[in-house]
């Protein structure tokens, strides 16, 4: 520890920016401003290298100083999760960037993990290709998708992003650079400790290989710090249509579900969004004003639809070849009836969270057929209704309660809706959240994985100097 007292000090402060700016470049280390935080939790440096050998000298640095690592890539999700216990060094991916696919037709393409998904989308549909990815966060890279393992409508039926992954190139906590892929192997020169002590927690016979790989997803930095990734590519559809039902309840909601799939349509996604109704305008706004006039609230929308106005909208998206697209659609159309409408553009919401900076972000997984069990729950326990958006189709969802509750309102909360979900084979994490709930509330609730989750962490980072405490049961 007399390494990392002296690093606290100035003479030591100053030997380790020196370091950092040898490494980096002058432009790309320095010490940590206001904003330079990973959930409430200032760091001391940040560090920008300009690939993966500066990035592996870095954690070098770190490991010989004893400092703590903490990746960031775009920083869209830096506010998730827990606060780490301290931020010596934040290591900023955003120049381990850039595409390197095969010639049109290829699978796959590696790509660096600091590359912003959009570029990364922009650069395949160049040659009719796309990554089946839609991540929520605007400007997020993909090690930040695949860190926060973050998934938009199109895990229904790809499934998340880290799914789909066919290998990848991280850093250890002793900066070695560790490659694996679909085969378990590491190529010649490439293989470093990690891959050892990952084959021992997996258990003796087994190869480490994707497994190990997919132990990054939704790691938040804590067990490596990823290079880049090999992803599966397909081609871009020829045709995508959006499939319009407005709906009222929850348990509507189920039913309509389990038509979809019992219709065997093969959707692309499947996404429900139930908003917080909000009160026409009581003054000064007609009625009949262009601008109230389509609201689904409003009640010539409701005299329409034979009821109450909608409570929110089932959305299906469909995609393929235009002829296949269309003839899926109409029987889609007779499958949902009612008031289905049939568009060539996602709704506004499709694809954004429910929640809002300073909100409390939850997101809930349960079987399909629970669903409505849960929105129903988390309504009761909220005392109101509580926006609710995401995949229906694969029974996961997001929901926001106020940043303004009181962080034990929002325990009691997380409670009652764990003890219907227990029973049900589901979940409900808290994805952010202010300070001070975070740190009242058990953000993660009962996780089966933790065992498994805590051997990782001790051979990949043993002394705790990636994102300690980041993961679950403060790991």
């Amino acid at each position: 520890m007399a390494a990392a007292a002296r690093s606290t000090g100035r003479s030591g402060a100053l030997e380790i920016t020196h370091r950092l700016t040898e490494i980096c470049g002058l432009p790309f280390a320095r010490f940590a401003g206001p904003a330079d935080e990973v959930a409430g939790r200032a760091a001391r440096w940040v560090a920008v290298p300009g690939g993966s050998h500066a990035a592996a000298e870095v954690l070098r640095l770190a490991a010989a100083h004893q400092l703590t690592v903490v990746p960031r890539g775009a920083g869209t999700k830096i506010d998730w999760g827990a606060a780490p216990a301290q931020v010596d060094i934040m290591l900023d991916t955003g120049r381990l960037a850039g595409i390197w696919h095969e010639p049109q037709g290829s699978p796959v393409a590696e790509i660096g993990a600091g590359t912003p998904l959009r570029a990364v989308q922009a650069t395949l549909d160049r040659t009719g290709q796309r990554l089946p990815i839609d991540a929520p966060s605007p400007g997020a890279t993909l090690g930040g998708v695949l860190a926060a393992d973050e998934a938009g409508p199109l895990r229904h039926r790809h499934g998340s992003p880290c799914a789909q992954l066919v290998g990848v190139r991280y850093l250890d906590a002793d900066g070695e650079l560790v490659s694996l892929g679909a085969a378990g192997t590491a190529p010649p020169g490439r293989a470093g400790p990690a891959s050892g002590g990952a084959a021992a927690l997996l258990g003796a016979g087994q190869v480490p290989g994707l497994d190990v790989a997919r132990l990054l997803c939704g790691s938040q930095g804590g067990l490596g710090v990823l290079v880049s990734a090999t992803m599966r590519v397909q081609a871009v559809p020829a045709s995508r249509v959006w499939v319009t039902r407005p709906v009222w309840t929850p348990l509507e909601v189920h039913d309509l579900v389990r038509a979809i799939l019992a219709a065997r349509l093969d959707p692309a996604a499947v996404e429900l969004d139930l908003p917080v109704p909000v009160p026409l305008p009581r003054r000064r706004v007609h009625p009949d004003h262009p601008s109230v006039l389509h609201r689904p609230d409003h009640p010539s929308v409701a005299r329409r639809a034979g009821g109450p106005a909608a409570a929110g909208s089932l959305v299906v998206l469909l995609e393929g070849g235009p002829a296949d697209v269309a003839e899926r659609a109409d029987r889609l159309v007779a499958v949902l009836g009612g008031e289905t409408v049939v568009g060539h553009a996602a709704p506004e919401w499709w694809g954004h969270y429910p929640f809002g900076p300073g909100d409390t972000a939850l997101r809930i997984e349960v079987p399909i057929n629970d669903l409505h069990a849960a929105v129903y729950a988390l309504r009761d326990a909220a005392g109101t209704p509580v926006p609710v958006r995401g995949s229906a189709g694969v029974g996961t969802v997001h929901a926001a309660l106020p940043g303004s509750l009181p962080p034990d309102r929002v325990a009691s909360i997380l409670a009652a809706v764990r003890g219907v979900l227990l029973a049900r084979q589901g979940r409900c994490v808290v994805v952010a959240a202010p300070a001070p709930v975070r740190r009242v509330v058990d953000l993660w609730g009962e996780l089966p994985t933790l065992p498994r989750l805590r051997a990782a962490k001790a051979h990949l980072d043993p002394h705790q100097r990636l994102a300690p405490g980041r993961l679950p049961g403060g790991l």
